[in-house]
């Protein structure tokens, strides 16, 4: 229970998410497609495809054009891209793709577009070799989750932590509402209540040792021990 505790504190501190949107120092450097992406600029980036531009081209952090339009939420560049081929599978040097950058923001909507382009749920996905759906749970975003659910995403997928997503939900989560319906729409599509971490310890004894008596609830009904 002490190592769970101890790695929850030290993810949450140093940014557990690990997913690194361009900075302005970045962004300046930018030429061609990636600049186009970076300005949300529609004309100049089909001026650029049009020329022939690689649109699976990297920058310095392995993001495709398409990553850049996810982090900024940037739907109509992300829809434009993808219709002329970008990949939405592709994984940046941090091993995220477009539906967990989306997930991570919160952009149900941007989840949404990435799945219905070819985009997959069950990605390995992060330097953890998590997924979305664990990502999503971990910061209590109800929507990317309902979305993800929606389209199959693998729910009792342990990433190297130990943790699953509705784990996640409750070891890096902060017990309020969102992670208690994070919590009750996992349990709902069927994630095994009873899944422990590495250290043997259920969902139910991790919220139990929270004092998360939401979840506790939520977990008490689905058949938790």
């Amino acid at each position: 229970m002490l190592k769970s505790v101890a790695l929850a504190f030290l993810l949450l501190a140093t940014g557990a998410t690990a997913q690194v949107a361009p900075s302005p120092a970045e962004v300046a450097e930018y030429r061609g497609l990636h600049a186009a992406a970076a300005a949300g600029d529609l004309s100049a980036a089909r001026a650029e495809l049009d020329r022939g531009a690689d649109i699976a081209a990297r920058d310095g952090h392995g993001r495709t054009a398409l990553h850049v339009a996810g982090h900024r939420g940037d739907r109509e560049m992300a829809l434009l891209l993808l219709q002329r081929g970008a990949d939405p599978n592709a994984l940046d040097a941090r091993a995220y793709d477009l539906v967990t950058v989306a997930a991570v923001r919160d952009d149900a909507a941007m989840v949404r577009l990435a799945l219905g382009s070819g985009g997959k749920a069950g990605n390995v996905t992060s330097p953890w070799r998590g997924t979305a759906l664990i990502a999503a749970a971990h910061l209590g975003h109800v929507e990317p989750i309902r979305a993800l659910i929606e389209a199959g995403a693998p729910l009792d997928h342990v990433n190297t932590l130990g943790w699953t997503a509705l784990i996640e939900a409750i070891v890096l989560g902060d017990g309020g509402e969102r992670h208690a319906e994070s919590l009750r729409l996992l349990v709902a599509a069927g994630a095994n209540p009873n899944l422990p971490d590495r250290d043997g310890v259920t969902p139910l004894g991790l919220a139990r040792a929270r004092g998360y008596t939401a979840m506790m609830r939520i977990l008490e009904r689905a058949g938790a021990r």
